[in-house]
């Protein structure tokens, strides 16, 4: 790939913008991969916590897992969690403890496959190190600037 600038230019080049683009270009690219199979992130993060948990989660536990991912917001996953269930890929029970159906199982092993040719596609070229140091910058441009990530 050619990269947009030469080295002693690029390190004048504003992280805002750059973070900012990179977060469009693989948002927009996992979204729409997402929809081909018939989801959406929001309703793979919800898949994904109640798939991996050690022990079930209730739909409370799950929104406020999740309400603050890209800044979904609390509203919009419960409307999430309710689409999943509807499509027959969750259950709920009275106490609101989520269960994932025999199709859902099915359907988040697909998506987890996805998910992980996205990952490859996303890495191509890219050192675990690298990839490392990127997160760890990131992390300390959050810290610097009085932001808060999801771990906050």
């Amino acid at each position: 790939m050619q990269y947009s600038h030469s080295d002693v230019d690029l390190i004048q080049q504003p992280i805002g913008y750059w973070s900012w683009a990179a977060y469009k270009a693989v948002v927009t690219r996992t979204r729409a991969a997402l929809a081909e199979i018939g989801t959406t992130q929001p309703q793979w993060w919800i898949l994904a916590q109640v798939a991996r948990a050690d022990s079930v989660k209730t739909r409370a536990e799950v929104t406020r897992i999740l309400r603050d991912y890209l800044d979904t917001g609390p509203e919009a996953m419960e409307s999430e969690i309710n689409r999943t269930i509807e499509q027959g890929r969750l259950t709920e029970d009275a106490d609101g403890r989520l269960g994932i159906t025999a199709d859902g199982r099915a359907f988040y092993n697909r998506a987890a496959v996805l998910q992980d040719e996205l990952w490859a596609e996303r890495h191509a070229g890219v050192s675990d190190e690298e990839y490392l140091t990127t997160l760890k910058v990131l992390q300390r441009f959050i810290h610097n600037t009085g932001g808060r990530a999801w771990h906050h």
